[in-house]
């Protein structure tokens, strides 16, 4: 049977008053946190989502729970850091707050059955994960020398080669996501734009990838006699119990882990870190190749948004990426890698730094002149000319030039622009926009450490999705600007 929700938004909020009158007649009795809580889902209006999720009902059986509260169910879930169903399906019985706040009658909740039906629900998918669980052994990355380094990437293809490939033919991981992109978007990202807290005609976005631990060990079962036979190390296919997670590197606690690399896309200007959209890639997978795989998903399923700055750090170092930057009009904002090389002299005997700045013969860094953008050039001039006097001299013990101004060097931009460019890298106007950067870095702490990502111990790329769309459907949820006191709050006192 199809979902029918009468009364829509107003139904659910005369449910919960009616209900909180009955079971909590003194509103001293709750906290003013969880008076916040509670007026975050009674100003949510989630009513529109029983008309979207029509489609993935049968017109037979039993009428089923209101898709609208199953979902508000798993946000109130995700508010109250209860990562396990069962745990959470026995809670709605035993509180009757979190039964009222999701929607449901007190006494008539859902069980674990039905919060795993409703994600079957959400997941466009026969199958709950995206590759097959039979395969051979992946190949383990090698262990960096240095600490707090990252692992060198074990992909085949080259950051140049992916960019060709998903610009012709976008990768199609995040298909099965479609429904829980479908209401992410249109009840929490353009709600969170129309509010001022986005702007999708000229976004600024953050990248960076993040280890997310799903067990402690790989667990697989082999499918061959090797072992009988005295092979151990044999490359037959094994059943991966989880398909899509492999062994990475976690360069902050320099150990092996198992699982997947979030690489989480953030609007780096806003205030609120608020995250723009996921991928869930292996955990061997590089971040060169993670914005990839996000960056390409999030145009073909979010092709209006008009991205004007990229925010990364020296993962990203690749000329493909200041290429395609360049063609699509896009600022890029990357830290130099100094493993990918840079000359250690240019225009004779003048060298660059890491700042991209060159340095006159005795070492000093060169004071910039001029930004020439129709020559695509900087201009840069000896940084110990002095105008003392009235006339401009060099001061130094052995000047390099015997020209009025000192020593002048052009850089030119199409030489190199990954070395060379506007806004001039280490100038106060690039590390202002860059220090914007690590707002993914605290989006992802929202996720992991606040909201406690990893400790949902799911076996599923499906569970693991939605449980992460509803997280990301929170921290939006937390930005919106609420009263410091709360308005229900005051109505239900008034009213009592």
């Amino acid at each position: 049977m199809k979902p029918v929700n009468i009364g829509g938004h107003s139904a659910y909020q005369d449910r919960v008053l009616t209900q909180l009158r009955k079971y909590y007649p003194n509103a001293a009795s709750l906290s003013s946190s969880t008076w916040q809580i509670i007026d975050k889902f009674w100003n949510l209006n989630l009513s529109q989502v029983d008309e979207l999720m029509k489609d993935r009902y049968s017109v037979f059986g039993p009428e089923p729970r209101l898709p609208s509260d199953m979902l508000r169910a798993i946000l109130v879930s995700a508010a109250f850091k209860i990562t396990s169903y069962t745990r959470f399906a026995a809670d709605l019985k035993e509180n009757p707050l979190h039964a009222i706040i999701s929607g449901f009658f007190v006494g008539d909740t859902p069980g674990v059955g039905t919060f795993y039906d409703f994600h079957r629900r959400l997941w466009l998918s026969s199958d709950k994960n995206l590759t097959n669980a039979v395969h051979p052994p992946k190949v383990k990355p090698q262990k960096p020398t240095g600490k707090e380094q990252k692992a060198a990437p074990v992909e085949k293809l080259t950051v140049d080669d992916l960019f060709q490939q998903f610009e012709k033919n976008p990768p199609a991981d995040m298909a099965p996501c479609a429904k829980l992109w479908e209401i992410f978007n249109t009840f929490f990202l353009q709600n969170s734009a129309s509010m001022g807290l986005i702007s999708l005609n000229s976004l600024a976005l953050a990248g960076d990838g993040t280890p997310v631990y799903t067990s402690a060990l790989e667990r697989k079962t082999k499918t061959c006699n090797c072992l009988e036979n005295g092979i151990r190390d044999c490359k037959c296919n094994r059943i991966y119990h989880q398909p899509d997670c492999d062994i990475g590197w976690d360069s902050h606690r320099n150990r092996y882990y198992f699982g997947y690399d979030l690489y989480m896309l953030t609007a780096s200007d806003s205030e609120n870190d608020l995250p723009v959209f996921p991928f869930l890639s292996p955990a061997s997978r590089h971040d060169s190749h993670g914005f990839l795989y996000n960056w390409f998903s999030m145009k073909k399923m979010l092709p209006e948004v008009n991205v004007t700055k990229l925010l990364l750090d020296s993962a990203h170092d690749a000329m493909p990426y200041y290429d395609y930057c360049k063609t699509n009009d896009i600022t890029p904002f990357i830290d130099l890698n100094w493993k990918c090389g840079r000359p250690p002299v240019y225009k004779d005997d003048i060298s660059i730094n890491s700042d991209g700045i060159p340095l006159c013969p005795k070492g000093f860094p060169m004071k910039q002149a001029a930004v020439e953008p129709r020559k695509g050039r900087i201009k840069y001039r000896c940084p110990k000319i002095s105008y003392k006097g009235g006339t401009p001299h060099c001061t130094c013990d052995e000047p390099c030039s015997d020209a009025k101004y000192g020593r002048n060097v052009h850089l030119v931009l199409k030489d190199n622009p990954r070395l060379f460019n506007t806004p001039l890298r280490g100038s106060e106007e690039w590390k202002l926009e860059y220090n914007a950067r690590t707002s993914a870095e605290r989006c992802n702490k929202r996720e992991k450490i606040d909201y406690k990502l990893e400790d949902g111990r799911y076996r599923s790329s499906m569970m693991w999705y939605c449980r992460l769309f509803a997280i990301m459907m929170c921290q939006h949820l937390d930005a919106w600007t609420l009263p410091k006191t709360s308005r229900l709050k005051d109505f239900f006192e008034q009213t009592a």
